[in-house]
Parts: structure tokens; sequence; C-alpha cells
């Protein structure tokens, strides 16, 4: 039997099912992007809301880049499971706040119709840093993508998530259907004012009138998401098909923690998410700058020396002791010390509980997986503490270690000699300038620190950066990751005990 609004009611023990009917409540959200984090963060919040105090919130989903995850959910009435991994063991509960997804690209109409509807209150996004198509250096929109050149001009079938938004803006002011909420859920600093002054930047090239409509009628507020979801391959779909008895092309796994900070600023109402624990602020910049280089950077950090180091799994990484001090010395004596303190929130406790769980043998979290995009990642999870760093007279040597092992990485060959794909916006300008000066490890990093989209312009006229990132570069290139690690952890770690 294939999960389904059929299977509900004959459910084999073990699977928790909706505690509503979903077919009771109608769509106020349309979500684009998707994937796996939004399914274990924001829909499982929704759907809690929806089991305690119902409202039309459900979530129609959008994929904008491939039809997978329609496919899957689609002949599940967009039912899926997700799975708790904690140290005493599994929950498994169905989501039923999903109504459909559609594939952008086969029906881009019918998208803009769902966002332009009068019951669509949110639309709201997690599409990674690179959907947004900004200039990583200035936060602007980059008008020199394609997909942004395509939009201005085609702006009826857009390509880009942009070119969707203010699109069904624009239909929304010429149809009167009201104001609506822009919700940004993706690790970008200031996410909600960053994509306000890009839909701005857009909607001024089309139309400057929209523009003033946008200001007036669209609530843009910043929000801080954290939950760690690894990618669920075929056999661990299989074994919960033989475990359970019951087929779910779209089951997902996650963590037991959840955070999820939202600034209280809606434009068209919202669900009462702050009673299934996500927090309502004013301001949420503290929690997301926490976010970002205690959680963020660290994470980052740890998948290029672990995936260099031959650690296939996050967990299996943090059983190295050198990692481990690397980890702590990163969260502890720069990512912490950058962050300006706030009531309330206890940073030595925050660094312990990420630890914990980035210790986790029950998540099989890959190292590949969170290398991906680095261009993407590097200016929001290593570069705010760098520059607070080096303003403070603070330590950067674990960001820089953490940028010279990206820069290794994006070789595209391991120590052992094998290859593989760098995953990456600027994959095919990264690996030329990797393929050519691969064997000089200084040229490499003044080439790499050219790069003005990651590094801007102010980090390569530092001498201390770049001499930094020069030598840890030069220490994983002609020594190996397991050797320059080790020199870290006794020049660096243990001289500061």
């Amino acid at each position: 039997m294939r999960l389904s609004l059929a299977a509900i009611g004959q459910l084999p023990e073990g699977i928790a099912e909706p505690g509503y009917d979903p077919t009771a409540y109608g769509v106020g959200i349309v979500h684009m992007g998707i994937g796996a984090f939004h399914r274990c963060h924001m829909a499982v919040y929704t759907d809690d809301v929806l089991a305690n105090t119902g409202g039309d919130w459900r979530i129609l989903g959008v994929s904008l880049r491939s039809s997978k995850i329609r496919d899957q959910l689609e002949p599940q009435d967009g039912l899926y499971t997700v799975i708790v991994r904690g140290a005493s063991g599994d929950d498994a509960q169905v989501i039923g706040s999903v109504a459909g997804v559609l594939w952008a690209p086969d029906d881009p109409q019918r998208v803009l119709e769902a966002m332009s509807a009068a019951s669509t209150k949110i639309i709201s996004l997690t599409i990674t840093e690179k959907g947004y198509c900004l200039d990583p250096a200035t936060g602007s929109l980059n008008q020199a993508h394609p997909d942004i050149q395509h939009d201005l001009v085609n702006l009826g079938a857009p390509k880009s998530a942009i070119g969707y938004l203010v699109a069904a803006l624009a239909r929304r002011r010429d149809s009167g259907t009201g104001p609506v909420t822009i919700l940004c859920c993706d690790n970008l600093s200031s996410n909600g004012k960053v994509v306000e002054r890009i839909v701005q930047e857009f909607a001024q090239q089309v139309d400057s009138d929209l523009a003033e409509w946008i200001r007036e009628n669209v609530a843009f507020p910043s929000t801080m998401v954290d939950r760690i979801v690894p990618a669920v391959e075929a056999e661990q779909v299989q074994a919960f098909a033989e475990q359970y008895g019951i087929e779910d092309a779209a089951v997902l796994q996650t963590e037991p923690f959840s955070q999820w900070v939202i600034e209280d600023s809606f434009a068209a109402g919202r669900p009462p998410w702050e009673t299934t624990g996500a927090t309502l602020v004013e301001d949420v910049a503290p929690f997301e700058d926490a976010k970002l280089r205690m959680l963020n950077g660290a994470h980052s950090a740890l998948a290029y020396i672990g995936y260099l180091s031959g650690y296939e799994f996050v967990h299996v990484a943090m059983k190295d002791k050198k990692i481990q001090e690397f980890v702590d010395y990163l969260m502890r004596m720069e990512a912490a010390k950058s962050l300006s303190p706030t009531e309330g929130f206890d940073l030595d406790a925050y660094r312990l509980d990420l630890q914990r769980r980035f210790d986790n043998p029950s998540l099989r979290h890959r190292t590949y997986q969170i290398a991906m995009d680095g261009s993407q990642k590097i200016p929001q999870r290593f570069l705010g503490t760098v520059r607070t760093q080096l303003t403070n007279g603070g330590s950067i040597r674990a960001c820089c270690f953490g940028i010279a092992a990206w820069m290794r990485y994006i070789s595209g060959r391991s120590e052992q000699g094998e290859d593989y794909i760098v995953q990456d916006p600027l994959a095919e300008r990264l690996s030329a300038v990797a393929h050519e000066y691969g064997h000089d490890p200084v040229a490499l990093t003044v080439k790499l620190l050219g790069f003005s989209e990651i590094f801007a312009t102010d980090l390569p006229q530092n001498p201390e950066f770049v001499n930094e990132v020069k030598h840890w570069v030069t220490s994983i290139s002609r020594e190996g990751m397991q050797h320059a690690l080790a020199e870290f952890v006794k020049d660096v770690c243990e001289a500061k005990q």
C-alpha cells in the first residue's frame, strides 16, 4: 500500500497520522522550493497548527528546477512521513499540511494564479542562497544572471523565483487581491531585507508604480531557521517500506531539534506558529547571526575538512579528536566572540548543543552534501565573523583554515587521487583556477581571493587575512588535510588552553 489519503485510518502501528482531516482546510500559503528542509521544518510547524487550531493554512508547494518532488507527492495526495531520529529511538509522523506541488516550468501560469489568489496570504521560500540570483559581495540583484535577464523581458513566463514574485505581485495589484507577506526561510543574513531589496530592484526595472505598490502592501519579515535534514537515499526509502509495510516515496528523516525565529510583521495574517514552537520577535538579527556564524560556519568548515579527510558523514568526522577541537575553537574563540551579547541567549550552551547535534549518529548527513555551493555560503558563514574579529583584534585563524579547506576542495580531486564533482554556481570558473594554479598554493589563494563576488574588495587587501589563508592553503596542499589539521590543533587550539 502506498501512502495516500485513502490509506489514512489503516496505517501500520508506529506511524502517527495527521491529527485532522487535511481536506477540511484550504490553501493559504504558496511555498517556492519545497525541498526536504521545508517539509521537515515550516510544513511541520504548520501541520501542528492545523491539528491544534485548524484554519485555511495548508501549503501549495512550487518546484522551480525539477519535477521530482511533484512526482513523489502527487500520487500520495501531498502526504509524506517525517522520521525524527534521536538517541532514544525514532518517531514517525505523517504530515498533511502540503496540499499539492506544482512544477513551475510545466505550467507557469498556474503557479502565478496560485501566488496571486486572494486566498494566498503568505508566499514563502526555501530556494537556497543561489536561488536569489544575488551578487554575494554586494547583496544586490545580479542583473547579469541569465534567468533575471530572461524574466525582465518575459515576465509573463518567468524562470527565477524573483521573477515569479514580481510577476505575482503585479497580478495582485492589478486584480485587487490585496496585501501579502513574502517569507524567506533561507540562510541569508537579514533575509527579509535582502529579498525586499532585490524584489524592489527588479520591480523598478519593470514598473516604478509597481515598486511603490509593493512598498505599501507587501511585508518582508526576516526569519532564522534551524534543523538538520540529510538527503534521503533510495535504500532508506526501501528500508522504511520494509520496516512499516507501506510505500512512501517522499519519506524524510531529521533530528529532534528544530528552531524557527520570525519577525512578527505580516501584511495579511498568519498561522499561530508560536503555539507550535516558533519564536515571534521584533528583531531576528541576534539569533540569525549566531546560527549563521556558529552552526553554519562550523558545519561548512567541518564538511570541507571532513570530506578531504575521507569522512563521508558528519557524525563520523566528529569522532576525529582533531576535528572536534577545531570545531570547538571556531565556535568558541571566533564565531561566539564576534557576536553581541543577547539577553537570554547562552552562547556556551548553544555551542555545546550544536556539537552534540553534529555528533548524532542517527543522522547520516553527508559531508559532500553540506560542501555544495560554497561560493554562495562563504560570505554568509565565515566573512561576517572574519570582519568583526579583524575590527576587534580577535582570532580569525579557524575561519581562514575553513576557507583554505574550501580552496583545496574546489580542485575536484581527493588526496587519494579520486575525482569528484564540485557542485557550485561558479564551479566552471573555480575549477579553471584550481586547474591552472593548483600546483602553486600561494598563487591559487591570490586568484581565488580575487573573486570579488565572494570576498568583496576589502578582505583581499587585508594582510592578516590574506597571509593566514595563504599559510593554510599551502599547508593543506603540500602536507595533506590531516597533517595541516594537526598543525592547527597544536599551534592554535592547544596554545589557547
